[in-house]
């Protein structure tokens, strides 16, 4: 008998204790206090099935209890928004009755306990939510957070993720095109892993999850439904602890080819006008998708568990309704249009059952061969779980932080060594060994490619394209959540718009530690007014997204990580910008100016292991200045190249500039800084962008009627990056080092 096996069964004993002592809600994570609630809303007390449905509901994973009062504070309506918060996904219009669906969210707890397989689902989670919507995925992006890549779990950890994105994505064949990664002990224990899809669809095609229409059909489609993944979002709502890893049946078990044959059924189904609506199978599996339906459409459901397609024997009401088996969804269809459901879905060689009916009540009734086995209003579980304004209060550590003073640091005696070193950080450094193991070209719509500030996707039969990015530093969060929270929008765009494109909305994945711990609440609190602020101020309101609370190891909470996924739209594909040097003797120019800001820099942390200080400040309305007249420059035909200048500061955008673009530039630099600022300051709204000579005096026009500040730094030439006395290094050194140093790390 293993020793994995003792502890389950002792977990399962405990809970059985927990019952034992009349305490039924701990087993489900429910207080006393929301079992009280559910008695009063039943009128009696809830049997194991229905405490089991309002568990997984009532989580924070599925219900939002402690985010949904700070959330209503951000923007999101606009112009171009036709869907936002509380769908599948977001929906903006893109013109010529073209829209594009798009959503991040985060598995990470999963990742952290089996990450080849936590990393797979998320990928094929956040796939269901954009085809449910009625658009055809076209691309993925991901963003990272791991700890100190040094650490053999952590390279186990990355490794497995990164190859469970590559194995889910590669085989439904949506390109995994970009995102990020970023190492810091503060996620050592407790890994970031969120992925994020886009997709594309005509306006009619638009599909909800909504049940409505007494009598219409209830079907469950795809893949048939097992154990796994049992009481995944409550596993999502609590903290990671040394028996987390006993969890393993939490995590679900993904199969992408089984979800390529979903995709394409469902999309053809949603084409027949056959539907009324249709719910991805993801949190709380049958229990969530049927309530959220019902809920949405006033309407009740009436479904019999006994109908479920199973590939395991003897599984009870309980396992049936929580089961988060993937490659699912709910649909509904017109009543008579069953046997067309069940044509499409056996031609892709997919189940199709009905399992119930839209009743007109109010209540979820399940059955089991007839009788009745669990009952309770639809709304009370998908929207009616209690809602909390927790106790918010800022951290005791932040004084301290925020008042470092690291200009009492000694200056480098090689700024050339400094460079490489900063170059050469796992945060810095090409991310080549993560995005080579993606395919990035299938679909044909791939412009730019992983490496430049943002993918750029062609809109096929369109001279349109789509600029996509994901950023946060966490580390920003962690010292000033506020700024840290507009920053990552601010650069997000930054990153669009280097690429040609005007940013339109973004999709939001929060990940915080436990949010009844004040100090937590409270950053989380700030970053979302940070995120609401820069959202406005740009002009690019929140779609949807996801909240991932709970974050913690039993040594500390992660670093507030706010992730931000941008969608820009470029008119015409061929104004699609990257970060490459092209011509010698090209100019170079910087839009927006770089101040006396090492605070909570990659340099602090590269050369001197510190992560600390105040992180550099965020001018919102210069911010949305620098970025129009970048794109203004570009959309005019006079920008060759355009990198966004942020982590690593000024340098190192040269550096990556010459590296991509194999070319060398000599930099003259006037300034009262001091070297280390002039090189690594972190400055934001930054943007080095190169020019032939001749476009000059346009490009200072543009600035001058923006009233930005704009500062010719050099030109294109040679084989070495040259800045002042202070630097003189071949682009091949800094390329190795920029290329290796991943690799290198993990291969040693």
């Amino acid at each position: 008998m293993g020793i994995r096996y003792l502890h389950r069964l002792l977990n399962i004993c405990q809970r059985e204790v927990r019952s034992v002592e009349n305490k039924p809600w701990e087993a489900e994570g429910l207080t006393k206090s929301e079992y009280e609630m559910i008695v009063d809303i039943l009128g009696r007390k809830p049997n194991r099935t229905e405490l089991g449905m309002y568990g997984v509901m009532w989580s924070e994973h599925c219900s939002y209890k402690n985010s949904k009062a700070v959330l209503r504070n951000l923007p999101t309506e606009g112009e171009c928004v036709l869907q936002g918060p509380g769908e599948n996904a977001g929906v903006i219009d893109i013109g010529d009755n073209q829209a594009v669906s798009f959503k991040i969210e985060s598995h990470n707890h999963p990742s952290a306990i089996e990450p080849y397989q936590g990393a797979a689902t998320g990928v094929g989670g956040i796939i269901r939510d954009i085809f449910t919507m009625g658009a055809r995925p076209i691309a993925c992006l991901d963003s990272l957070r791991f700890g100190d890549l040094e650490d053999q779990h952590v390279q186990f950890l990355f490794e497995g993720v990164v190859s469970g994105i590559s194995g889910y994505g590669n085989c439904i064949g949506v390109p995994t095109v970009g995102g990020e990664v970023h190492f810091s002990a503060a996620y050592q224990d407790n890994p970031l892993v969120n992925a994020m899809c886009i997709g594309l669809m005509e306006h009619e095609d638009l599909a909800t999850g909504t049940a409505k229409g007494v009598g219409n059909p209830v079907m469950v489609v795809g893949a048939t439904t097992g154990r796994d993944g049992i009481q995944g979002a409550s596993f999502a709502s609590d903290e990671l602890t040394e028996e987390s890893e006993e969890d393993r049946p939490a995590v679900q078990v993904g199969d992408p080819f089984m979800e390529k044959l979903l995709l394409e059924a469902s999309l053809e189904l949603i084409k027949t006008g056959a539907l009324v609506g249709i719910q991805d199978m993801g949190a709380a599996g049958l229990t969530g998708s049927s309530c959220e339906m019902a809920s949405r459409g006033g309407a009740g459901i009436e479904l019999d568990v006994d109908l479920v397609p199973k590939r395991e024997t003897g599984m009870n009401a309980y396992e049936v309704m929580l089961s988060e088996s993937q490659e699912r969804m709910l649909v509904v269809p017109k009543k008579g249009k069953e046997d067309l459901v069940k044509q499409i879905f056996d031609k892709w060689d997919l189940n199709a059952a009905v399992i119930g009916k839209v009743t007109d009540d109010g209540m979820m009734r399940i059955l089991n061969k007839g009788e009745i086995v669990a009952e309770a209003p639809a709304r009370s579980l998908a929207d009616d779980a209690p809602e909390y304004e927790r106790e918010s209060k800022k951290p005791d550590y932040l004084e301290e932080a925020q008042s470092y003073d690291w200009s009492q640091l000694e200056e480098p005696q090689d700024y050339n060594q400094a460079l490489l070193e900063v170059l050469s950080s796992p945060n810095i450094a090409s991310k080549e060994w993560v995005y080579q193991q993606y395919d990035h070209m299938v679909q044909t719509n791939t412009v730019v490619l992983p490496g430049s500030d943002a993918a750029v996707l062609r809109v096929k039969g369109t001279e349109k394209g789509l600029a996509v990015a994901t950023d946060c530093n966490g580390r920003y969060c962690y010292l000033d959540p506020e700024t840290g929270g507009a920053i990552a929008v601010a650069e997000a765009a930054r990153n669009v718009v280097c690429s040609g494109a005007e940013p339109l909305a973004i999709t939001d994945g929060l990940n915080f530690g436990n949010p009844l711990k004040p100090e937590i609440f409270w950053q989380f609190e700030k970053c979302i007014e940070g995120i609401g602020e820069a959202c406005l101020s740009l002009g690019t309101p929140v779609t949807g997204g996801n909240v991932s609370f709970y974050n913690e190891s039993p040594e500390a909470a992660i670093y507030p990580t706010p992730i931000i996924g941008m969608v820009g739209l470029l008119e015409d594909i061929e104004q699609a910008t990257t970060i490459d040097f092209k011509d010698e003797g090209d100019l170079i120019l910087l839009l927006g100016e770089t101040k006396d800001e090492l605070g909570a820099s990659e340099y602090l942390q590269a050369l001197y292991g510190l992560e600390t200080g105040q992180p550099p400040s965020l001018d919102l309305d210069l911010e949305k200045r620098v970025q129009e007249v970048c794109l203004e420059a570009i959309k005019a035909g006079v920008v060759k190249s355009a990198h966004d200048c942020a982590d690593g500061g000024l340098v190192v955008a040269l550096a990556e500039s010459c590296i991509s673009g194999d070319l060398g530039a000599k930099i003259e630099l006037v300034s009262d800084l001091a070297p280390s600022s002039l090189l690594f300051s972190e400055s934001q709204s930054r943007i080095v962008i190169s020019v032939a000579e001749e476009d000059l005096a346009q490009v200072k026009k543009l600035a001058a009627a923006k009233d930005i500040p704009i500062s010719e730094l050099g030109r294109v030439t040679g084989n070495s990056l040259v800045v002042n006395d202070l630097v003189n290094l071949e682009v091949g050194e800094l390329k190795k080092e920029w290329t290796e140093s991943i690799p290198t790390l993990i291969e040693g």
